[in-house]
């Protein structure tokens, strides 16, 4: 019989574990402006938390604005950010969309999920995180990590982001749509790895069906 996920529990015993944190998770954790949680979450796409924490420092070294990289040399932010992955085509997309916000939105990112998936780039997940990280509305950011640790745990059953997304959308209270990102990819940072998780330590073993 499997084991039930008591949510609740998880979340608390999470918050409280008090793992730590990468600093390109503190880095967006501290952002209160929606383009540089934008800007930032392109950087990280497909690319490890190490590699992005820097390129991102040295990105803002050249502006901190839409109005800023609008005007950048595209060669120049390739420069700053690599090695970061597709570092060329992502360098094009913050220049390219940077121009758009200050033409077309008055340099202000949108706070809609339907408006922020137009930008060339910018998938339901980096739309989720900008909405919870830089708006702070409950807004539900579906990584590798939040995938694989919400389907271990057996508290959905998907087979992609995008699925676990919307079953999380039915049945996550919504009181911790904005926390759930951050706290299950520090956990899967430190003990709910990909390969050979380390279920001896892990504090919400209790609640977990291990559905590896």
């Amino acid at each position: 019989m499997s084991k039930k996920v008591d949510i609740d529990k998880i979340v608390e015993t999470l918050k409280k574990a008090d793992q730590p944190q990468s600093d390109f998770v503190k880095l967006m954790d501290s952002f209160n402006d929606p383009y540089l949680v934008l800007i930032a979450c392109i950087l990280s796409l497909r690319t490890n938390d190490r590699t992005t924490y820097p390129a991102t420092l040295r990105m803002l070294e050249l502006g901190k604005t839409p109005a800023d990289f609008a005007k950048l040399d595209v060669k120049t932010l390739e420069k700053a950010i690599y090695p970061v992955g597709f570092y060329a085509n992502k360098a094009k997309q913050i220049v390219e969309l940077s121009k758009e916000l200050v033409e077309k939105y008055d340099s202000k990112v949108p706070d809609e999920i339907d408006d922020l998936v137009k930008f060339n780039g910018v998938g339901r997940k980096t739309a989720n995180l900008v909405l919870s990280e830089g708006f702070k509305k409950p807004a539900i950011c579906v990584d590798v990590h939040v995938h694989r640790i919400s389907n271990r745990l057996g508290y959905v059953k998907t087979k992609t982001p995008e699925e676990t997304e919307f079953e999380l959308r039915k049945k996550l209270p919504k009181k911790y749509w904005i926390d759930i990102n951050s706290l299950l990819v520090t956990h899967g940072q430190n003990v709910c790895k990909p390969i050979n998780p380390k279920c001896d330590i892990c504090p919400i073993r209790e609640f977990c069906n291990k559905i590896l």
